[in-house]
C-alpha cells in the first residue's frame, strides 16, 4: 500500500480508525499503536471500557459490569502483564460455587466446563444427579463420536451424551448463569469452542472436558468457579491501565463521537461521526478495525460491504444486575461459597445467578470491613429467537425487591430493606452475545466478507466469543494481521 509522502520525502505512518471504545476497541488500538500506526479510537458513550466498568455504591467502587476473567487461555494474563498490572491478578476465595435446583441447592460439582462433569461419578455430581442421572452420564464413554460437521446446539450434545439430568441440573443453570440463555439455543462450538473436536479425538465428552480443563492448566481438584481471576481493586482497573497507556503512547480518543458512515474511496476509509451536540466530523484512514456489538457493527459495514446484508446477528438479552451492600455479619461464614447459579423453574427466584463478591474477593472482604457484604444478583435470559423474558422485574424497585427475596432464598439468610447499605441497578443491552446454533458459522462468513476488503476488520465478544479470554486475544490477533497486511 503506497502512502503520501511526508516531511523529508519518507512515507508518512498509516492511519487507523477504530470504532467503538469498549475492551475489544482498546485492546485494538493498542496492538495497532504497537506496530508504529496513528490510531484514532472513536466511542460513541462518555466512558470507556464497555461492559467492563465500575460504579459506587455505599462507598465503595464496585464493578459494574464484568468481574472476573477465565483463566482458560493467557490472553487477558498477557494483556496486564503489559500494562504493569500482574502482581494484581488475585484468585478467588477456593470456596466455589453452588447450583440452585427445584429440589434444593447442592454444590457446584468440580472439573466441569459449561457445567459439563468430566467424572460422573464425582461425588458432587452424583448428589446432584442421584444414581440412575450418573449411571445415564456414563454411557458417555462407550457412546460412539464422530468429527464434528455438523451444528449443534449445547442442549443437544449434552443430552445425546449424558442424558437429560446433566442438562437440567448442572448444564441450564451454568449456562443462564454465564450467557444468559438457554442451552438449547446455543452453539457449543462458539460457548465451548474446541470441546467437540477434543470430544472426537478422546472419544467421550467427560474426556474431551478433562482434557481442555487440563489444556486450560486448572489446578487438578480446583473447586468450580475457580477456572478464573481478578484484579485487586476489580477489573474496572483494566480499563483504566488501557486508555493511560494508549493516551501516552499519543493515540487519539475520542469519546461522545457516534460512527454513523462507513465507505471509502481508493484506498482511504472515511468515518462520519455526529457528536452529541450534532457536530458532524469525518475521520480518514487506511485502517478501519469495527468494535461495536454485533448488530451495529453490520448496521455500519452494510454499505461498505453490501454483502453482508442478511448476515445481521441476534442481538443479545438485556442483562440487569442488582448490587446490594448489605450490613449483614451472618454472611461472613459464606453460607454459599462465592455465589450460586440457578436453574430455570426453581421455584420462587426470578434470578438467574447470585454472586458473594465479598466471600469471591479477599481485597474486597478486607475493603467493605467485617460483617458488610456486597452481593450481585443478575437477571434476564434470552428465551426465543433472542428475546428476554417479559415476566420478570423490570422497574429498579421491581428490581431491588426481586433482589432482597432472591438473596434470602439463595443465601439461606434473611436480608430486609433495614439490612441494605445501599444498592444500585446497571442495564446492560446486548453485551453478551447470543451465540445461537449456527453461530460459529456465521461469523466466519462475516468476516471472509470484510476480509476481502483491504484495510478492514471486526472484533468484540459477538465474533470471537463472550468474555475477555475470548475477546482480548482475538481483538490483538485481528488487529495485528490488519496492520501486517498494510506494509
Amino acid at each position: 500500500m503506497e502512502r503520501e509522502q511526508g516531511a523529508g520525502g519518507q512515507k508518512r505512518a498509516p492511519r487507523a480508525v477504530v470504532v467503538g471504545g469498549g475492551v475489544a476497541g482498546l485492546c485494538a488500538a493498542l496492538e495497532l499503536r504497537g506496530r508504529g500506526i496513528d490510531v484514532t479510537v472513536l466511542e460513541a458513550a462518555d466512558r470507556w471500557g464497555g461492559c467492563v466498568g465500575s460504579h459506587e455504591v455505599a462507598g465503595l467502587t464496585l464493578d459494574s459490569g464484568a468481574e472476573s476473567f477465565a483463566t482458560r487461555t493467557d490472553g487477558v494474563k498477557s494483556l496486564l502483564g503489559d500494562l504493569g498490572l500482574a502482581s494484581e491478578i488475585v484468585a478467588p476465595h477456593p470456596s466455589g460455587a453452588w447450583v440452585q435446583l427445584p429440589r434444593g441447592a447442592e454444590e457446584l460439582p468440580k472439573a466441569g466446563i459449561l457445567g459439563i462433569p468430566s467424572n460422573p461419578w464425582d461425588p458432587e455430581v452424583r448428589s446432584a444427579l442421584g444414581l440412575w442421572g450418573s449411571l445415564r452420564a456414563s454411557l458417555d464413554r462407550y457412546l460412539p463420536t464422530r468429527p464434528p460437521t455438523d451444528q449443534a446446539s449445547v442442549a443437544a450434545v449434552v443430552r445425546s451424551r449424558m442424558g437429560k439430568r446433566v442438562l437440567e441440573r448442572l448444564v441450564a443453570p451454568v449456562v443462564g448463569g454465564v450467557h444468559s440463555a438457554d442451552p438449547e439455543l446455543l452453539d457449543i462450538d462458539m460457548v465451548a469452542p474446541g470441546l467437540r473436536a477434543l470430544m472426537a479425538e478422546r472419544g467421550s465428552l467427560a474426556a474431551a472436558v478433562a482434557a481442555q480443563r487440563e489444556r486450560s492448566a486448572v489446578r487438578s481438584g480446583a473447586k468450580a468457579g475457580s477456572a478464573v481471576a481478578g484484579i485487586r481493586g476489580g477489573m474496572n482497573r483494566l480499563v483504566d491501565a488501557l486508555v493511560e497507556r494508549l493516551a501516552d503512547d499519543g493515540v487519539t480518543l475520542l469519546s461522545g463521537q457516534r460512527a454513523e458512515r462507513l465507505d471509502h474511496s481508493g484506498e482511504t476509509w472515511h468515518v462520519g461521526t455526529a457528536a452529541a451536540d450534532g457536530a458532524a466530523q469525518t475521520f480518514d484512514a487506511e485502517l478501519v478495525v469495527v468494535a461495536l456489538g454485533g448488530p451495529a457493527a453490520v448496521e455500519l459495514l452494510s454499505d461498505a460491504v453490501p454483502q453482508l446484508a442478511g448476515h445481521e446477528p441476534v442481538p443479545g438479552p438485556e442483562v440487569k444486575l442488582v448490587t446490594l451492600v448489605l450490613d449483614k455479619p451472618e454472611l461472613d461464614a459464606r453460607p454459599r461459597g462465592t455465589g450460586v447459579l440457578v436453574a430455570p423453574q426453581s421455584p420462587g427466584l426470578q434470578a438467574k445467578a447470585l454472586t458473594h463478591a465479598t466471600a469471591k474477593w479477599s481485597w474486597l472482604a478486607e475493603q467493605a470491613g467485617p460483617g458488610t457484604h456486597v452481593v450481585r444478583l443478575s437477571y434476564g435470559r434470552a428465551e426465543d429467537a433472542g428475546r428476554p423474558l417479559d415476566d420478570g422485574p423490570e422497574t429498579d424497585d421491581e428490581l431491588f425487591r426481586a433482589a432482597l427475596a432472591d438473596a434470602s432464598i439463595l443465601l439461606t439468610v434473611p436480608v430486609a430493606p433495614e439490612d441494605v447499605l445501599g444498592w444500585d441497578v446497571v442495564r446492560w443491552e446486548g453485551a453478551l452475545p447470543f451465540a445461537t446454533v449456527g453461530h460459529r458459522e456465521r461469523v466466519g462468513e462475516i468476516r471472509r466478507l470484510i476480509a476481502a476488503q483491504p484495510g478492514l476488520a471486526v472484533v468484540g465478544g459477538w465474533a470471537a466469543g463472550n468474555g475477555l479470554a475470548s475477546v482480548v486475544p482475538d481483538a490483538r490477533k485481528q488487529a495485528g494481521e490488519l496492520a501486517d497486511h498494510s506494509v
